[in-house]
């Protein structure tokens, strides 16, 4: 969204709800997210285990010691630190750094390269993509038959890589420097997966594959995936930071948006631009009127709505200026059960939210509208009904 989109006093993301499923850098995005004026709900979909009492990292360290590697692959900066500092902690950091020493190192980035450096070490060469499809190409390009090759997993590097060394004849071993395992307290998650299907939540944001998958399961085992598939199908943007992150979610026909830079602050603006871009602006009543997730923009003044309200909003919304009668507005509620006056208490609360009563109108026995601006009827008119002003029709009604 450009500077002069933008709300006046409000963020590119103000009213709208983002969900968080990462464990690392949560907070990092949680500050970026929240200075966009967006409302956070963060729910780690997976939890660490610490490096230092991962066993599956300490056999690869005394097996990659025990017979250096040709080749050592980093893929990420905090990874590579974390693997040399547990070593440290089983006594193993100068052996470790001794063998790398002795191994071609390749960094998949700047910031793997700095880590690299901190320890000491050099690295022979890094892609300027930061690509890890690059740094395939280059090892195949060489020939890698026979050669004993390192890599620094981080959930599925890239899809293939590993087979692609193996085909190629390699000898590769992982390095598991993250290995994930379910929460330890799942409440969070089955919170975040009750406010995305009920669309709760605007856009859901995934930094790992294994937290993609790791959502994806947890509501299989609620019997909550075909509604959650459906939130992410249609409601709810599933934004990625890269494309490997999105393969769980594509496995399941799901559609996702990435940004070109796989990092944190390109995913917010690519937020930044997605979620205005969806939300629904409509002239009424001379007031320039935007429905957002959870609030409505009413001359760039923002206007927090409660659920029930934006229920209705969005009902009426989906056919501007056209009558939409109660027993439809109470379908539209959620929990309401059969009584109409909900609709009218929901209403009333809707109109003192929006701060300007007279942008839904009463069409007395039949239901409401909204207040489309005369000047607006022909871009918003329904083609399967005659357009008429008198009250018997379904554009007729009167503010109350």
């Amino acid at each position: 969204m450009d500077d002069e989109q933008q709300p006046r006093g409000h963020g590119a993301l103000a009213g709208f709800t983002v969900g968080v499923t990462a464990a690392r850098r949560a907070d990092e995005l949680g500050v970026l997210l929240r200075r966009r004026g967006a409302a956070v709900l963060h729910a780690p979909a997976l939890r660490i285990v610490p490096l230092a009492d991962d066993r599956d990292l300490l056999a690869a360290t005394e097996e990659l010691i025990a017979r250096v590697p040709d080749v050592v692959v980093a893929t990420t900066a905090i990874g590579f630190r974390g693997w040399v500092e547990a070593a440290d902690g089983w006594g193993l950091g100068e052996p470790l750094l001794g063998g790398l020493r002795g191994a071609e190192l390749l960094a998949r980035g700047p910031k793997v390269k700095g880590a690299i450096r901190a320890a000491g070490l050099t690295e022979k060469w890094s892609p300027t993509s930061e690509s890890m499809a690059e740094v395939l190409d280059r090892l195949l390009g060489e020939g890698v038959e026979g050669r004993r090759i390192a890599v620094q997993l981080h959930g599925e590097p890239l899809p293939g890589f590993v087979e692609a060394l193996r085909a190629a004849g390699a000898e590769v071993v992982g390095v598991p420097v993250y290995r994930w395992m379910p929460p330890e307290d799942i409440a969070p998650v089955d919170r975040l997966l009750d406010a995305t299907v009920s669309h709760g939540v605007d856009a859901l944001t995934f930094t790992s594959a294994p937290a993609a998958a790791s959502l994806l399961s947890r509501a299989e085992d609620r019997g909550l995936l075909p509604a959650l598939l459906t939130a992410l199908h249609h409601e709810v943007l599933p934004a990625c930071v890269g494309p490997v992150t999105a393969l769980p979610l594509q496995a399941r026909g799901v559609d996702t948006v990435h940004p070109d830079r796989f990092r944190l602050g390109p995913l917010v603006q690519l937020l930044c631009q997605e979620l205005p871009g969806r939300a629904r602006a409509l002239p009424l009543a001379g007031h320039r009127v935007e429905i957002r997730g959870h609030a409505v923009l009413v001359d760039d003044a923002l206007r927090p709505v409660p659920p029930a309200g934006m229920s209705l909003l969005r009902a009426l919304s989906r056919r501007p200026g056209w009558v939409v009668a109660r027993a439809d507005l109470l379908r539209a509620l959620p929990g309401s059960g059969r009584d109409e006056h909900a609709v009218e208490t929901a209403m009333a609360r809707l109109r003192t939210a929006l701060g300007a009563p007279k942008l839904i109108q009463t069409v007395v026995k039949r239901g409401y509208r909204l207040a489309l601006d005369p000047a607006a009827d022909s871009k918003y008119a329904d083609p399967a009904q005659p357009i008429s002003t008198g009250t018997s029709s379904g554009r007729g009604g009167q503010a109350l």
